[in-house]
């Protein structure tokens, strides 16, 4: 019997396909591209717009074609364009903030917010404490972080009453919404991402984090024995 060295050729592409693995679990895969906030929003908007665009088209559609119950089909189209510009307002403090020049006094701020926001006048509150009425602001940075929560609390709680209020204390400035029925689980968990969502779901609430954080201040939270439950926005007073 002769020895002789097997020379196979299944066993070679096995060796190499082995070892091509192996280089390839090695190499470095790039990483992939960070969301900017302009390209969340954009993402947000065309995800979201649908729904709402989509039933309006059909309500405008069977209106056209003299549909019964006109009553009902003119409320859900109503519904959808509250909806819509409920979007673009949380689209509108979200994007990036544009110099400004000068200060305004806190209360113009507030009113400016609240009137963005497109929470009625009737649900909301604004309380001023004494001592922040000599407060100014100079960062677009705060009306926007004021809108987006009073955007989020218009189109989650369901006509509940809001309460904002502004206090000073010490160095620093305290802007608290309160509202009842706030899912606070839900806020906090959206309030601690450090990525943008890839929906509106959440986008406000991750703006507003984001803001606040460039601004120097921090965010605090609490849930009252009546459920009401208040997000501090805290900001140096500069």
């Amino acid at each position: 019997m002769t020895l002789a060295a097997d020379t196979r050729p299944a066993a070679l592409p096995g060796v190499l396909a082995g070892l091509l693995r192996a280089v390839r679990s090695r190499l470095t895969r790039p990483a992939a591209p960070a969301v900017t906030p302009e390209d969340a929003l954009v993402r947000a908007m065309c995800h979201d717009m649908r729904s709402p665009l989509a039933a309006l088209e059909s309500v405008l559609d069977r209106l056209d074609h003299g549909a019964a119950g006109e009553p009902e089909l003119l409320e859900l189209a109503r519904a959808q364009a509250q909806h819509l510009s409920s979007m673009l307002r949380t689209a509108d403090a979200t994007g990036g903030a544009p110099a400004r020049r000068g200060t305004r006094p806190l209360v113009d701020v507030l009113r400016a917010s609240a009137a963005a926001s497109g929470l009625p006048r009737q649900q909301l509150t604004v309380q001023l404490a004494e001592d922040a009425d000599q407060v100014q602001v100079a960062d677009a940075r705060v009306q926007r972080v004021l809108t987006n929560l009073l955007e989020n609390a218009h189109r989650h709680g369901e006509g509940r009453p809001v309460r904002l209020r502004a206090e000073r204390r010490g160095a620093w400035v305290h802007l608290a919404v309160t509202q009842a029925g706030v899912p606070a689980d839900a806020v906090v968990s959206r309030l601690s991402q450090e990525t943008p969502p890839v929906d509106l779901d959440g986008l406000g609430l991750w703006s507003v984090q984001r803001q606040t954080r460039e601004l120097g201040g921090r965010l605090l939270w609490s849930l009252a024995e009546d459920g009401a439950f208040t997000l501090t926005v805290r900001l140096p007073d500069r």
